[in-house]
C-alpha cells in the first residue's frame, strides 16, 4: 500500500486510478498496489548508482489489487487479487537488446518446460507517445534485433505499444488452441524521467538517465494456474503434481510396509499418501487414477518380504516390482527433466 503522492509522481494516479482501491487514513489518501513498479524506483534511487553496478535487476511476487469490473471477473483467468513474477531491470540504452535477449531466452525455457507454444508481436510507438523520437528509433530497432536474433517468427504490431515505451507481448496457446497472454516484456523511458533516477557514469560529474524493463514471464499466477489446469487436463506432470504417489496396500497386514515406503518417498521430496481403507486392491488403483496419482505402488506378501514395489502408472502401465531406493532415483531424474 503507498501514498497517493507516490502514485501521482509515476503517473498512475492520472492514468489508472479508476482501477486501483483507495482508502482513506488519517487525512491521507493511500492506495493497494496494482503494479510493482513505483516502488522499485523507489528502491532504485535509495542510494547513488554507478554505471559499473548495471543492469540492476529487481524481482517481486508480491501481491497485486486491481479493480477489474465485475463482469471481467472470469474465474482464476481475470481477478482482483492476485501475484505477479514482477520484475524490473535498470539498465542503460546500450544494454537493451542483451537484456531483451535473456528475457526471451528465460521465456522460452520456462515455457518449454510447460510445454506452451508461443507467438510474439513488436508493438510500436502510439500516436500519444511520449519522449523523443529518436529514443524510440533506437529501442525499437534494438528490440527488432532482439526478436531477430531469438530466431522464433515474430509479428509487428504498430501504434501498440504503451505511451512510455515500444513493448514485446507474447502470447501462449493452450491444448484447446485458445491464446493467452502472459508474458510481456516492456521498455520504459517515463518512469526514470518522473523519479529523476541517475546512474554516474565513466567520467566526473557525467550523469545518464537508465531505461526500465517491466518484465514479467508467467504474469498471473492465478492466471498461469487456471491455464495449466485446462492445458494438463488435471494429469499433471510428476514435477508439478499435487498427487505424485499412491501407496495401495493389498490387506491390513502390509498398512506398516507401506507406510514405510510412504515415509521414505517423504524424506526424498516427494508427496506420498497410503490407502490404508479396507476396499478392494482393485478399487484403491481405479481410485488412485481417477485422481491422476502419477504412480501407484502396490505393497502385498511378496513386496514387504523383498523390500519391494510394484510401479503402475494412472494410465495402467503396469511396471512391475522395483525397490524404493531405484523408484527414488527414478523419480528425482523424472522431476530433473520436468516431466
Amino acid at each position: 500500500m503507498f501514498s497517493q503522492q507516490l502514485w501521482e509522481k509515476s503517473g498512475h494516479w492520472a492514468k489508472y486510478n479508476e482501477n486501483m482501491f483507495n482508502l482513506k487514513c488519517d487525512d491521507q489518501n493511500y492506495s493497494l498496489k496494482p503494479m510493482n513498479c513505483p516502488s522499485h524506483c523507489l528502491m532504485f534511487a535509495n542510494r547513488s548508482r554507478s554505471y559499473r553496478e548495471l543492469p540492476i535487476r529487481f524481482a517481486d511476487f508480491g501481491v497485486l489489487h486491481r479493480n477489474e469490473l465485475a463482469g471481467a471477473l472470469t474465474g482464476l483467468t481475470r481477478v482482483r487479487k492476485f501475484q505477479q513474477d514482477d520484475a524490473h531491470i535498470f539498465c542503460t540504452q546500450e544494454m537493451i537488446e542483451s537484456e531483451i535477449n535473456n528475457c526471451l531466452m528465460f521465456m522460452n525455457h520456462v515455457y518449454g518446460i510447460f510445454g506452451f507454444e508461443f507467438t510474439l508481436e513488436l508493438s510500436t510507438r502510439p500516436e500519444n507517445h511520449l519522449g523523443e523520437a529518436s529514443q524510440w528509433d533506437m529501442a525499437e530497432n534494438q528490440l527488432r534485433d532482439a526478436l531477430n536474433k531469438f530466431g522464433k517468427p515474430w509479428k509487428l504490431n504498430p501504434g501498440d505499444g504503451a505511451f512510455y515505451g515500444p513493448k514485446i507481448d507474447i502470447h501462449i496457446t493452450d491444448v484447446l488452441k485458445r491464446s493467452h497472454q502472459c508474458a510481456t516484456i516492456q521498455l520504459d523511458f517515463q518512469l526514470p524521467i518522473r523519479f529523476e533516477l541517475e546512474y554516474m557514469g565513466s567520467g566526473p560529474e557525467e550523469r545518464h538517465r537508465p531505461v526500465i524493463i517491466h518484465r514479467a514471464i508467467l504474469g498471473s499466477v492465478e492466471r498461469m494456474m487456471a491455464i495449466l489446469i485446462e492445458h494438463t487436463g488435471g494429469k499433471w506432470p510428476f514435477w508439478l503434481s499435487p498427487r505424485q504417489v499412491l501407496v495401495a496396500t493389498v490387506s491390513e497386514k502390509y498398512i506398516e510396509y507401506g507406510q514405510q515406503v510412504a515415509a521414505s518417498l517423504t524424506d526424498a521430496g516427494f508427496f506420498c499418501e497410503v490407502d490404508v481403507s479396507d476396499k478392494t486392491l482393485p478399487k484403491k488403483i481405479r481410485e488412485a487414477q481417477l485422481a491422476q496419482y502419477n504412480y501407484i505402488l502396490v505393497v502385498g506378501e511378496e513386496e514387504t518380504t523383498n523390500k519391494t514395489v510394484n510401479v503402475r502408472t494412472r494410465d495402467n502401465a503396469v511396471r512391475g516390482s522395483i525397490s524404493v531406493q531405484a523408484l527414488i532415483d527414478e523419480l528425482k531424474q523424472v522431476s530433473k527433466e520436468f516431466k
